[in-house]
């Protein structure tokens, strides 16, 4: 694996890897994730090893989450293999200085791309993703599920702090707001203070 960049972010822990496909005429080979070069890079994010792993379709204009898990906590690496996946990450940790704040990852993926990403989503942030293309996204997990241990906070919830945000993408958010495709379930989430107000939020600390 070929790892050219890793950038950090406004929300701790939060991680933007970038890694290089190997280009020719017949198309491109990449390997996606190895666990040394990971290691070596100082990314140890999952010292349990990867519990499982998930890959989803969506269509355009499909808003998921922001979706979170404890009992075990979850943390989420996440690319997108094909479409356009704009990613979403709000900190819900106890002591974070950015508890409450969202942020939104532009992630496009086109097989000419000569490079591709991955999102690291700590354990204790809630995860979301909106699409504006038909995409197909895969993401591993620190955790295995538990649907008796998850909650999710509703993105259009008026106390999440956008002020982090990369300005065009929280534009192009409320822009989209009357288009998106989504579930009852994610629409009528928590709030930020519903979620804070109960005792499992102190699950999730930094």
């Amino acid at each position: 694996m070929k790892i050219s960049s890793i950038s950090e972010h406004h929300i701790p822990g939060v991680k933007l890897i970038n890694f290089e496909r190997f280009m020719d005429h017949r198309g491109f080979f990449t390997e996606t994730y190895r666990a040394s070069d990971f290691i070596n890079n100082e990314l140890k994010i999952f010292p349990n090893g990867i519990m499982q792993s998930n890959e989803s379709f969506s269509h355009k204009n499909v808003l998921r989450g922001l979706h979170f898990q404890w009992n075990p906590n979850m943390g989420k690496l996440v690319r997108t293999i094909a479409g356009h996946m704009v990613d979403l990450v709000l900190d819900l940790r106890q002591g974070s200085p950015t508890q409450g704040k969202i942020m939104a990852f532009d992630m496009p993926a086109k097989s000419s791309d000569g490079s591709s990403s991955w999102i690291w989503v700590p354990e204790g942030c809630a995860h979301g993703n909106f699409f504006l293309e038909d995409s197909y996204i895969e993401y591993f997990c620190s955790g295995a599920y538990n649907g008796e241990c998850e909650a999710g906070v509703s993105p259009f919830s008026e106390d999440i702090d956008w002020s982090i945000c990369d300005a065009s993408l929280k534009a192009m958010f409320f822009e989209l707001k009357d288009s998106f495709i989504a579930t009852p379930k994610d629409i009528n989430g928590l709030s930020v203070k519903e979620w804070l107000s109960r005792s499992e939020a102190n699950n999730f600390t930094i």
